[in-house]
């Protein structure tokens, strides 16, 4: 389904605790969109401005008062057993875990690197997230996929003020499933493609560095420094991959074309971008860390208190992943009013330039 033309409106506290009246309701126009069938109201009295990240979480609040009962089913049934599967880790062998940390080690060890404690926790942690990853990639194209496009569906209702209609909702999915699964196979591929460079990187600058005779010091500082690096590279790609599920959903583009016309979109909003990524990654690992600490190694007495700890966990990381879906969703309406505001100033100086 496209996004129709025009600015889209902010919705506003008052409007989402009242619901909007009725005659502000009758004079709303209802567009029928072409490829999905579906409708929209467009209302000139509020439009959308581009915000900061701090306006983007209220406005996501706003959104989950106003809408909450659907988008606490879409985390019951689509995220939360995405949330236990990765949290628990029971799809991960642990004998392949060791292994490939084990291999991981070796290639740190022979590029010079210093076989410290967090070197080797980092590279039990990245053998374990890869394994994660892999064991649970039919869930993420499934589940997760499907609360994705949900989400960002609910959120463009809300916007419309349009109720959630399960059967029109799967009706769209069926027609915009195969440019979906084609764009996160995409992005699937170029976090892979950061991944595998970063370290590809890693490995010849600590190779040079041991060559050259440095210090163990020294190897471990151009390694924090190469990390660092890519920590800022890594966090662009992901936002970028976020925004193109968004757009995938939302306009009739798929694949690379979502993923270029994410980077277009994010052009000016990058700071913003960032600071919504740190937010949802610091979140997420507060909840991974928790759950690692109080669910599979500490427990009191019989283990009892992993009977409430583990799905209280639960849910507070498929809400945290909620939250950050629907962040990612205000941010796409947001970066296309910024391009828009910034379409209509160059026109403007260029009309002005002619008339000069």
């Amino acid at each position: 389904m496209e996004v129709s033309t025009g600015h889209r409106r902010k919705i506003e506290l008052d409007c989402l605790n009242s619901g909007g009246s009725e005659e502000s309701r009758s004079q709303d126009h209802e567009v029928e969109l072409p490829d999905s069938g579906v409708h929209r109201s467009l209302s000139s009295d509020h439009q959308f401005h581009s915000m900061n990240a701090l306006e983007i979480l209220k406005e996501t609040v706003n959104i989950l008062r106003y809408n909450s009962s659907g988008f606490l089913v879409i985390a019951a049934v689509l995220i939360c057993p995405v949330s236990a599967l990765l949290l628990s880790n029971v799809l991960v062998d642990q004998s392949i875990a060791r292994r490939l940390t084990i291999r991981l080690l070796i290639v740190a060890r022979s590029t010079g690197l210093p076989l410290k404690s967090y070197i080797k926790q980092s590279c039990q942690r990245l053998s374990e997230m890869a394994l994660a990853a892999s064991y649970c990639f039919p869930m993420y194209i499934t589940f997760s996929l499907l609360s994705k496009a949900a989400i960002v569906y609910l959120v463009d209702c809300t916007y419309s003020r349009k109720k959630f209609d399960v059967s029109k909702f799967f009706t769209i999915i069926l027609k915009i499933w195969k440019r979906l699964v084609v764009t996160y196979i995409w992005a699937c591929m170029v976090i892979v493609g950061c991944l595998a460079l970063f370290l590809v990187l890693l490995v010849a600058v600590c190779n040079i560095f041991s060559v050259a005779g440095s210090s163990s010091d020294l190897i471990v500082y151009s390694a924090m420094m190469i990390g660092l690096v890519f920590s800022v590279v890594f966090a662009n790609a992901i936002i970028i991959c976020n925004l193109a599920i968004v757009i995938s959903v939302l306009e009739d583009i798929s694949g690379p074309e979502a993923l270029l016309r994410s980077s277009i979109l994010i052009q000016g909003q990058t700071q913003v971008g960032l600071l919504i990524f740190l937010g949802s990654t610091m979140a997420t690992t507060f909840v991974e860390g928790l759950f690692e600490h109080r669910v599979k190694i500490l427990s009191y007495g019989d283990g009892s208190s992993r009977l409430w700890e583990g799905p209280l966990l639960v849910i507070m990381h498929s809400f945290v992943v909620l939250v950050d879906s629907m962040m990612s969703a205000v941010f796409y309406f947001t970066c296309r009013s910024s391009s828009m505001e910034s379409l209509e100033s160059m026109v403007g100086e260029s009309e002005v330039l002619v008339e000069q």
